[in-house]
């Protein structure tokens, strides 16, 4: 029986059990697609990691022995739609049965549903072979709680998986060290050179041009430098370990004008293409720890792990236990347009400034430049959550919607009303300075509220408090907040709310 199985853009898993005979007679299929390039605007760099991984994988495959067609962007046999690709397949090739891994995007996943009700052969759906759990197991983790505790999930998860415990306690005396990891690197300790790959690009990027698919980015060079294969991905691993690790968790949260990527790892495009898994990821940061290097605090480790088992496994499970209504959320009703200098990095506030640039230039902004500034001021600035959300999901190279979207919409936007988090993620100026040496260099004064420098996210803070008191009074991590807002005279709050509307109003002005 003569088989076609379809490989998308983010399954480039070569350890999945597909692969393990290589005398298999099935054909697989990849393609390029202006159906993927073209739902949202996406980052030039993501639309050049995609392909650059795929093809690398394809060229993988055929090198091991296995039947592969390949659709590039300007194939003439691409209709550029997944499931027209996969019909003319199927009849060109005489296709007797057709089998695809579950897609993580649930775009995908009713279209493809949909594409096998429509054949008349047979049709089967495998697991990705990538998460440490399955699609519903946090549903069903949750079934009968009232809230929905990321901390509880990962602890869980911890004594499942057998990660960092003695027996059913934490290694070191906590689950969890996350008031370890919130230090603001000020130059030291020096940061050593990030590892970057030698991928040629050249070819792909003519690609994109000649077919006009609109992106946004820059992108510079003739050279793709983050892992595109698994070779690379865990040569990038073992840099990870052997030169960042020791202060990874410490830094975290640090942002600093002149650095990129600080401590962090730059795993998570390969990892969320499934190039290199989450399992691989924590195991080998585990056993480095553990053969040798017991002198790196447990809070760097615990730090690392926790993003990856804790917070990556609970968005996904977020996500499909949320989806399809999830992404049509807005609880504050928040509707104002997204500023223009979000997608040219065009602003006087610095924070926005160094985050969107970084953004612009390299594909890439750790979690608390996106939670805590971008994020941040597009939950103050009271923007419409689905113009943020096609923010986020096009401009980072690692954004794909089942980890973005709760991201976005939960975390960092609220839209969900506390479904993620316990309460907005919101701030003035005062934490962005506490993390960062951005305000030093801002025309702006982090100090002040209401004057002509005073910086634009206090009267914001302060503002979207008071506007959004009915949704939030009641939320009992807001309780001091609002005791505090009570506090401000009404003259002085009222100087406040006309500095945020001028803000709210005319974004580009500052």
């Amino acid at each position: 029986m003569k088989t076609l199985r379809l490989i998308l853009g983010d399954q480039l898993n070569s350890k999945h059990s597909w692969y393990k005979d290589h005398k298999n007679e099935s054909l697989y299929c990849l393609f390029e697609m202006r159906q993927e390039t073209d739902y949202i605007t996406h980052h030039i760099q993501k639309v050049i990691g995609f392909f650059a991984a795929m093809r690398a994988f394809s060229e993988q495959l055929k090198a091991k022995g296995f039947q592969v067609i390949y659709f590039k962007i300007d194939d003439k046999r691409n209709t550029q739609n997944l499931t027209s690709n996969l019909q003319n397949l199927i009849k060109a090739h005489h296709i007797q049965n057709f089998e695809y891994q579950m897609p993580d995007e649930y775009r995908l996943s009713i279209q493809l549903k949909e594409f096998c009700n429509s054949l008349s052969i047979n049709n089967k759906r495998v697991d990705t072979e990538h998460f440490y759990t399955s699609r519903q197991e946090l549903k069903t983790f949750f079934k009968g709680k009232k809230q929905h505790l990321m901390e509880s999930f990962y602890r869980y998860m911890r004594k499942k998986h057998q990660l960092l415990v003695v027996g059913d306690q934490p290694e070191g005396g906590k689950w969890n060290y996350d008031k370890s990891n919130r230090l603001k690197w000020k130059n030291e300790p020096v940061i050593p050179k990030y590892l970057k790959f030698d991928n040629k690009v050249t070819e792909i990027v003519e690609g994109i041009r000649d077919a006009n698919i609109k992106t946004i980015g820059h992108f510079n060079e003739d050279v793709f430098s983050y892992p595109i294969n698994r070779t690379q991905a865990l040569e990038q691993l073992k840099y990870f370990c052997e030169h960042l690790l020791f202060y990874f968790g410490d830094y975290q949260d640090a942002m600093h004008i002149n650095e990129v990527f600080l401590f962090h790892s730059r795993l998570s495009f390969a990892m969320n293409l499934k190039i290199v898994s989450p399992k691989d990821i924590i195991n080998t940061v585990l056993n480095y720890w553990n053969k040798e290097n017991r002198h790196i605090d447990i809070s760097q480790i615990e730090g690392f792990v926790r993003q990856i088992l804790g917070w990556r496994e609970y968005m996904r499970g977020m996500y499909w236990a949320l989806m399809p209504e999830y992404k049509s959320l807005n609880f504050l009703k928040n509707n104002n347009e997204l500023p223009s200098f979000f997608w040219n990095g065009n602003t006087k506030m610095n924070c926005l400034k160094q985050a969107i640039n970084n953004s612009l230039e390299n594909g890439y902004a750790h979690h608390i430049q996106r939670l805590m500034v971008t994020g941040n001021y597009a939950l103050l600035t009271q923007i419409n959550p689905d113009l943020v959300d096609q923010w986020y999901l096009g401009i980072y190279i690692d954004a794909v919607e089942w980890v973005q979207l709760p991201n976005t919409r939960g975390m960092s936007q609220y839209a969900d009303g506390g479904k993620i988090a316990t309460k907005p993620y919101i701030s003035s100026g005062n934490y962005i300075n506490k993390m960062s040496n951005y305000c030093g260099e801002c025309q702006y004064n982090h100090k002040e509220k209401i004057t002509e420098n005073a910086c634009p996210f206090n009267s914001l803070y302060w503002n979207f408090l008071d506007d959004k008191k009915a949704h939030l009074k009641d939320n009992f991590r807001m309780k001091m907040m609002y005791r505090l807002l009570e506090k401000i005279k009404p003259e002085e709050l009222h100087k406040i709310k006309n500095r945020a509307k001028e803000i709210i109003e005319n974004p580009e002005r500052f």
